[in-house]
This record gives C-alpha cells, sequence and structure tokens, in this order.
C-alpha cells in the first residue's frame, strides 16, 4: 500500500509545495497491505506527519518483500525511510535527522522542552515483554507487580505539574497537572516513541492476560484518552486485531 500524507494535498503542477521528496517504508499488516504492528514504524509516521512535510507510506510484506526493496535497503526491515533518494535505515538517526533538517520556522521543533519527559516511561516496555512473554504461573504475580510500579512511576510524572505549569507569582498550589502529553499540551518526539508502546501494553495484557491499567492511574488514562483525539496518533496507529496478531505467537501460555 502506498498512501501520500502531508498538510498540503499534492496536485499536477504544485511541485513546489512538496520541498523533499520522502517515503516511508513501514511493516505491513496480516493482509499484507494495512499498517502492521510496529511501534518503531508508528513512532516515525506520527513524526513526519507531525512535521506537516508532505511524504508517502509504503507498507512492505515480510513475506513478499519485493525485489526492489532488496535492492534499496539490503538486510534491513522497516521502518525505513528514503529522503530525496537517500536511504537511512536506523530510527534513533532518522528522528535525529528529521529534527536538524526539517527545522523552525517551516517545520514545528519537536523536542521535549523538559529534559526529563524523554525518559518518561522508558522501562514500561521491557516490563511488559517479561510479563507477556513469561510462560510460568509462579512467576506471573512478580512480574505484574514489576510493571505495575513501571506504569505508577509513569502515572506519576503525568500527574506531577511541570516547572511551566507553575506560576510562581499565584498563591494557588497546582496539585495534578492537566497537561495532555509529556511535556505538555503538544505532542513530542518523547510521546512518539512512548505512546505506540503504551498502547500495545493495553491491548495486549488485556487479550492475553485479562490485565487492565488501573482505573486509579488517573494520569495515563487521561494521557492515552488525549492521544485517541489527535490525528496523529489514530490514524498511524495499527489496528487492535493486528496487534493482538502480532503477539499470538509471543504472548504465552502460563503453565500450571
Amino acid at each position: 500500500m502506498v498512501q501520500m500524507v502531508g498538510l498540503d494535498t499534492p496536485v499536477a503542477g504544485s511541485e513546489a509545495l512538496q520541498e523533499h521528496d520522502i517515503c516511508l517504508f513501514v511493516k505491513a499488516g496480516s493482509d499484507g497491505e494495512s499498517i502492521g504492528n510496529c511501534p518503531f514504524s508508528q513512532r516515525l509516521f506520527m513524526i513526519l506527519w507531525l512535521k506537516g512535510v508532505i511524504f508517502s507510506v509504503t507498507t512492505v510484506d515480510l513475506k513478499r518483500k519485493p525485489a526492489d526493496l532488496h535492492n534499496l535497503a539490503p538486510g534491513t526491515n522497516p521502518p525505513f525511510m528514503t529522503f530525496d533518494g537517500e536511504v537511512k535505515i536506523d530510527v534513533n538517526k532518522i528522528e535525529e535527522f528529521l529534527e536538524e533538517k526539517l527545522t523552525v520556522p517551516k517545520y514545528p521543533r519537536l523536542a521535549p522542552k523538559h529534559p526529563e519527559s524523554n525518559s518518561a516511561g522508558n522501562d514500561v516496555f521491557a516490563k511488559f515483554s517479561a510479563y507477556i512473554k513469561n510462560p510460568r504461573k509462579d512467576l506471573n504475580e512478580n512480574l505484574e507487580k514489576n510493571l505495575l510500579r513501571c506504569l505508577k512511576k509513569l502515572n506519576d510524572f503525568l500527574n506531577s505539574p511541570l516547572p511551566d505549569e507553575i506560576d510562581a507569582y499565584s498563591t494557588e498550589e497546582i496539585a495534578t497537572s492537566s497537561r495532555k502529553f509529556l511535556d505538555g499540551n503538544e505532542f513530542t518526539l518523547a510521546d512518539c516513541n512512548l505512546l505506540p508502546k503504551l498502547h500495545i501494553i493495553k491491548v495486549v495484557c488485556k487479550k492475553f492476560r485479562n490485565f487492565e491499567i488501573p482505573a486509579e492511574m488517573t494520569g495515563v488514562w487521561r494521557y492515552l484518552r488525549n492521544a485517541y483525539t489527535r490525528d496523529e496518533f489514530t490514524n498511524t496507529c495499527p489496528a487492535d486485531y493486528e496487534i493482538e496478531f502480532a503477539y499470538y505467537g509471543v504472548a504465552k501460555q502460563m503453565n500450571v
């Protein structure tokens, strides 16, 4: 599948609107065409969408990878990107490249203002992976506690006011943050990294462990609900059944 994405719709004779030739290659879903489960693919998809640049997205069926893609990026699986004909294959380096290449005033800066936003929730996905891959029932409780501990840490961060939420001249003390995302009320690179993983955790834990993020984690739920109102997240997100499909062989059935 190939689709064009951008704030300006490219039409015949409007080449000037498209400053760069950008194509993002992402993992295809179970049908070989739709968007598949890959938080790294979604991360780059979100970044390009947020930058407001025109780009194309090609889903790659890993079972039937076309020969021209083998030649384009030999030995590489999605996500990868071509930028004005140059192949970029490392997700972290692509993120850095896009932030350096697509700059203000034409393109928004996506780096967080607060350094702590970059590390918020950075251990949640690892704890989730250990929990969901575990086949031993006697280890399940401790692994679930480890996941909950990391989620609580993230929840505490989301509910703690950032410095720019605190008015030094106000007599009112802000006890709980009301911000929408990790670094404020707009998406940043930190959200592009964490949100796809957090959504996977929500879907997979419910499906395979009947575990849900506790309702009392109001910061995490506020964060997710705000993300679900944004096209930059929902339109780059794989369907829930694609996420579940990807984990059928990963989520282990626990032995007695």
